[in-house]
């Protein structure tokens, strides 16, 4: 066996690789009891990234708005919401990773909520970060319920226009 260990992939080069996507496949199987008929989007991390990039200060967007612009993008009936989901946080990771290298224009994704408003723990620094962010840029943010992540007060006035 190998005494050269293999070195772990930065977020940036992770976010940069397209593996393959986007692609656009038919709904089957167990998806379409949830999603019904038409086709999904995978999108690219890079996709993802670049539609969260452009959510302007003050603005918010949520992953389900940004699944709709994929899904327009790409003539598909829906965007995937778990890799939607997961390259969200690969780009969050990318800019936090990006920051600490000095680099001053990063992805703003603390501006991308989940669904229904609320911040989301998984973003680096979890919730408070995210939080922190969100308040600088004038947000209220309303406390979470039980297990709940808070949200952003009336996050439906602030979603930027797609």
């Amino acid at each position: 066996m190998s005494t050269k260990s293999k070195r772990r992939r930065s977020w940036q080069e992770k976010l940069a690789d397209d593996q393959g996507l986007p692609k656009v496949e038919k709904i089957t199987g167990k998806m379409s009891k949830r999603w019904g008929t038409g086709t999904v989007v995978i999108p690219a991390p890079r996709e993802v990234d670049e539609i969260m990039r452009k959510v302007p200060k003050g603005k918010l967007t949520t992953i389900n708005q940004i699944r709709t612009i994929l899904a327009k993008k790409h003539g598909a009936t829906i965007g995937c919401p778990i890799t939607t989901g997961i390259f969200a946080w690969v780009a969050a990771h990318a800019a936090e990773e990006a920051a600490a290298e000095g680099k001053k224009r990063i992805t703003p994704y603390w501006r991308t909520l989940k669904s229904t408003g609320e911040l989301n723990e998984k973003y680096p620094g979890g919730v408070e970060a995210q939080l922190a962010h969100l308040r600088k840029e004038g947000h209220t943010i309303e406390p979470g319920k039980g297990k709940k992540p808070p949200r952003v007060k009336d996050f439906e006035k602030y979603l930027a226009r797609s």
